[in-house]
């Protein structure tokens, strides 16, 4: 009988800065469905986001788990509304008011983030 190995990875732990560089990356986007410019996250990005995953190494684990939960559900909700965003975008239909509002909403989110972990 053979056995698999089966991996376990730290959920967050090694991608908490990454998770939070993504959501930076929609929100560029939404920012730009929205009319603003199509800035992209740069240097001070990359050092947030090893900033953010330091402060989640050294977090406590409620705390992680905190951030990964409210992590994911932002993910969520985020894909959910760029893709009506480019929906409506694709059908000529405005959009712009409605991506102002997520933007808002995710900038939000993201602070809430680097809140949990004290970053």
């Amino acid at each position: 009988m053979r056995q698999e190995q089966e991996s376990y990875v730290a959920p967050g732990l090694a991608d908490a800065g990454g998770q939070v560089a993504q959501l930076r990356q929609v929100l560029a986007l939404v920012e730009e469905l929205a009319g603003g410019g199509a800035a992209s996250p740069g240097g001070a990005a990359l050092d947030q986001a090893a900033r953010i995953s330091d402060s989640y190494a050294r977090a406590l684990p409620i705390d992680q788990r905190r951030f990964d939960l409210h992590a994911a559900d932002t993910a969520r909700w985020a894909a959910a509304g760029v893709g009506a965003l480019l929906e409506l975008e694709e059908k000529g239909r405005p959009c712009r008011a409605a991506a102002r509002t997520l933007a808002e909403k995710l900038s939000r989110a993201l602070a809430e983030l680097e809140r949990i972990v004290r970053a």
